[in-house]
């Protein structure tokens, strides 16, 4: 008699499924974390206080100490070092051209470097306590601003070395400011007063034009593209600023567990070129740099690094990424870049180069006795006009698939017992459930078959991920079959060893919650004394016996 033909059938698979606590990864997530090569420049010993990227070249110079350091952006090893400070060197910041750097100090003087000599241009005396923000405006070459901790913001007229204007409205000190970007007469500075005050060089009265109070010490402060938000960090907290609507709060990010100490803006890449979407990086104390899409108000990436982070950069095209710790080593990425035709660098081992630098390679000649010459083409990428055809992949079919397939459901049942997977067999006992036959399959089970049966229930009914399925299918077997085991000895040995089983479950997790019971008050004492976490949300199993348990460690 011929089989009977049924529609497309599919392989059983358990829908009793454990759910990862692992965060999804995301493309720009992905972007963030694989697209930048990092380098780690150490023995610097002393923290990295500022970073700031040349508009030209995308160099970069860090300030630790008593010196600086101009580095490059394409082999990161040192140009040149400036060391005629007397004290700690903070602030660096660039010039529009690129020509000039000036830095603040522990003395309260703004020093003027040129960058080809690493000779004192101009020497701006005016704070008596230390300088930790100098700026230049975005589009005037002859001014800067700094502020102190003397509480003063002043602006200066470099080429003469002479203070055009004191400002006077902070009550502690300056920590941080920034220049607009759409105006060289605009610029902002934060204060560990908890206010940022915006500043118009072209008022008289030299009273700010703008108040606005972030609730905390303000670390620092940027204007984001375009001009009309501003970004502040204070506290663990980085809020979102309208400059355009008055000042209005946008949105308040608080995903830090200590200290923020430094913003900075950073563009997406995409195939080589900078795209219009804009994303702001903030890193703290805690050792973690966060990048906020601020268009969408959410958090896309977080990245942690082994010390407290308290200087973050990125050049102007994003494909340089630094950022420097308290323990005095700069971690320094690149984007790794595509070569000529999109082939990358691990492709052109099988190219020979030949020429100066620019010119296209060319192809080597593959030969029959080389093994790529029968992979060639595989890695090949379709164009926007190819048509993508995939070979529909060949779904394998085990025993009790094809028993199931033909209603043979108690041998389906004997031959996923037979085999070595739990997850199979589980998925075949969900399916005769749905087909409301499993019940009816263990009824019809010989005395062999009922050993092997009582024999997966002693080893799986335990484990967390079938405990819920099996345990309650064991009362029903044990109802169900009741007289035949009370008739084998056989089949009452399977009886103890799930009874033994089952009881060491129930002993194990009765003696986890008596050591809960002893660390959570220990742990909420520490709570409330350091501001932790109870526990970092991860789940434990144990591979003896796969009971299971919530960690109660404190948080990274």
């Amino acid at each position: 008699m011929a089989e009977v033909q049924i529609g497309k059938t599919y392989p059983v698979k358990s829908r009793l499924k454990p759910k990862s606590k692992k965060p999804t990864s995301t493309t720009e997530s992905k972007y963030w974390k694989k697209s930048y090569k990092t380098t780690q420049i150490p023995n610097l010993i002393y923290p990295i206080t500022s970073i700031d990227f040349s508009p030209l070249t995308n160099d970069f110079i860090s300030t630790y100490s008593a010196s600086a350091t101009l580095y490059s952006s394409q082999t990161f090893e040192p140009i040149s070092k400036f060391t005629t400070f007397s004290d700690i060197a903070y602030s660096a910041s660039y010039r529009h051209d690129g020509k000039l750097v000036a830095f603040g100090g522990e003395t309260g003087d703004v020093q003027v470097f040129d960058l080809k000599t690493r000779s004192v241009l101009r020497r701006l005396k005016g704070h008596y306590r230390s300088v930790r923000c100098v700026k230049y405006p975005k589009f005037d070459n002859l001014h800067l601003f700094s502020g102190g901790d003397d509480t003063f913001v002043k602006y200066w007229d470099v080429a003469s070395e002479t203070e055009l204007m004191s400002f006077q409205g902070h009550k502690d000190y300056v920590r941080s400011g920034a220049p607009s970007p759409v105006s060289s007469d605009l610029f902002v500075t934060g204060s560990y007063d908890h206010t940022v005050k915006l500043w118009d060089t072209r008022v008289s009265s030299m009273n700010c034009t703008m108040n606005i109070n972030h609730g905390k010490p303000v670390e620092d402060v940027i204007f984001l593209p375009f001009g009309s938000l501003l970004a502040t960090a204070g506290g663990n907290s980085v809020k979102i600023w309208d400059v355009a609507g008055g000042g209005k709060l946008v949105y308040a990010m608080e995903s830090h567990n200590k200290t923020v100490t430094c913003l900075c803006v950073g563009k997406i890449l995409k195939d080589g070129e900078a795209a219009d979407e804009n994303r702001l990086l903030s890193v703290g104390l805690d050792g973690y740099m966060k990048v906020f899409d601020y268009s969408a108000l959410k958090i896309t990436h977080s990245m942690r690094y082994p010390a407290p982070l308290l200087s973050v950069g990125v050049s102007s095209d994003s494909s340089v990424r630094v950022i420097g710790t308290s323990n005095g080593i700069i971690y320094a990425g690149k984007k790794k870049k595509k070569d000529v035709d999109g082939v990358s660098g691990k492709e052109l081992g099988d190219y020979s180069i030949i020429g100066s630098v620019g010119e296209v390679p060319e192809k080597r000649v593959l030969r029959t006795t080389n093994f790529r010459y029968f992979q060639r083409g595989q890695s090949e990428k379709p164009s926007r006009g190819d048509y993508v055809i995939k070979r529909q992949a060949r779904v394998k079919v085990t025993e009790h698939d094809k028993l199931l397939r033909k209603f043979r459901h108690k041998e389906a049942l004997v031959a996923a017992l037979n085999g070595k997977s739990p997850h199979d067999l589980v998925a075949v006992m969900e399916e005769l459930v749905a087909r409301k036959k499993l019940l009816k399959c263990v009824s019809n089970l010989d005395e062999d078959e009922l050993g092997l049966f009582l024999n997966a229930l002693h080893k799986y009914s335990t484990v967390p991920r079938y405990a819920g399925f099996l345990i309650g299918l064991t009362k029903r077997v044990l109802q169900l079959r009741a007289e035949d085991i009370k008739n084998s000895d056989i089949l009452k040995g399977h009886i103890r060893n799930i009874k033994r089983s089952v009881m060491e479950e129930i002993k194990i997790q009765n003696a986890l919650q008596e050591i809960q019971g002893i660390i959570s008050p220990l742990l909420r004492t520490a709570e409330k004394a350091f501001g932790l976490p109870l526990n970092c949300g991860k789940r434990f199993f144990c591979h003896e016996n796969m009971s299971s348990w919530n960690c109660l460690c404190l948080s990274d």
